[in-house]
């Protein structure tokens, strides 16, 4: 099958984060089993999750990882030209959700298998397929864990999130924190019997406001992202019920986009500490928080080694870093040079009409083709 068959049959299935993705995983192991791969099933605490890993060439040496995640983001709110998840041809467009982010890539590894299979490969090809990507790469991590029991140490790993086929060397790093404010409900005749848990997040939202204008001011600073320092905001707040009812809880959720070398929650720290100090003096009851979603960042690569692979196999030169983030941080983490490259546009993803081209597909299986020559 061509990778446009293949990615057909991947957008028709609605792979949302947070939900079962037996049908995609079941997908996906059926167009390896007509080529006889196996996959190795790797569940997810979640119980209803699973992430894939098969690989083509000799197992016990040094090889290359594939990598990318099953999940598409939801589509409701968005107007659509024709249902998202059947695959409609326009011209060279395929449109469909998750055409570029990611399943595009995913089409062109599953097409690309008979040809890795044809070719006397002296170092193996692996194929990655993660979950929950599009909530803060919860899946991803279970499989890198079990690394060591399914493969050599890798010689790297391509995310082919969508770069325009152009190598990426690095991102920020993240962390998305809710903050609960808890204090105490009286009737707004009589505030002084209550505890008001809106003033306090007020405060808490204030402090941080001004800790992002500091990170802005004083850095660290990385040139090589816009903006160039670590950001951070506060993107959702939830307290009340009626005008005649003294709030007893408040919800503040913010997120955190760090520079490489600087951890996201060495940042948020800060935040808690500004949290502990309302309690302490009295604003509120209790203040807890707990992790929504988190990701470190890749920093650009010591040994050019990679770069120069993927440059010499996209044909395209390399794009010093991304404002978005990926799994290739958590793959960098684990001890796995990483490098982002991928068909489609970022400038597509997450909108309504999304789609990729045929010749992104065809230029994304050339790229991989070459790679299994390199490996031969």
């Amino acid at each position: 099958m061509t990778a446009e068959q293949i990615l057909a049959d991947l957008v028709a299935i609605p792979d949302l984060p947070g939900q079962s993705n037996a049908r995609m995983a079941a997908c996906v192991q059926g167009h390896l089993a007509r080529h006889g791969v196996e996959c190795t099933v790797i569940a997810g605490p979640e119980g209803d999750r699973v992430n894939l890993f098969a690989t083509i060439g000799p197992r016990d040496v040094p090889g290359y990882i594939l990598s990318g995640h099953m999940d598409v983001v939801p589509v409701e709110g968005q107007v659509w030209t024709s249902d998202p998840f059947r695959l409609r041809a326009e011209g060279d467009r395929l449109f469909g959700r998750g055409t570029s982010d990611m399943k595009g890539f995913l089409a062109c590894m599953i097409a690309m298998v008979p040809a890795f299979q044809a070719m006397p490969l002296q170092r193996p090809v692996h194929l990655a397929f993660s979950y929950d990507e599009e909530i803060g790469c919860r899946g991803v991590g279970h499989l890198i864990a079990r690394l060591p029991d399914l493969c050599a140490p890798p010689l790297g790993c391509i995310v082919g999130e969508p770069t325009d086929m152009r190598p990426v060397l690095s991102h920020k790093g993240k962390q998305a924190v809710e903050l609960v404010i808890e204090g105490r409900a009286a009737h707004s005749a009589q505030p002084d019997l209550g505890l008001n848990a809106l003033y306090p997040a007020a405060e808490l939202m204030l402090f941080i406001r001004d800790l992002a204008a500091r990170l802005a001011e004083d850095g660290p600073f990385d040139a090589r992202f816009s903006p160039p320092g670590s950001t951070l905001v506060a993107g959702v707040v939830q307290g009340g019920s009626a005008v005649n009812i003294i709030p007893d809880r408040c919800r503040v959720q913010m997120e955190v986009r760090s520079v490489p070398g600087t951890s996201p929650q060495a940042i948020t720290a800060q935040v808690l500490e500004r949290l502990a100090d309302l309690v302490a003096e009295g604003k509120a009851l209790r203040g807890t928080h707990s992790e929504l979603s988190s990701y470190p960042a890749l920093p650009p690569p010591e040994d050019p080694a990679l770069a120069d692979l993927l440059q010499h196999l996209s044909g395209q030169p390399v794009l010093p870093s991304v404002s978005y983030g990926t799994e290739a941080g958590l793959f960098h983490a684990a001890g796995v040079p990483s490098i982002i490259c991928g068909p489609g546009s970022i400038l597509r993803a997450h909108r309504p009409d999304e789609f990729i081209t045929r010749a992104e597909l065809a230029a994304c299986c050339q790229m991989l083709q070459r790679l299994g020559e390199e490996l031969c």
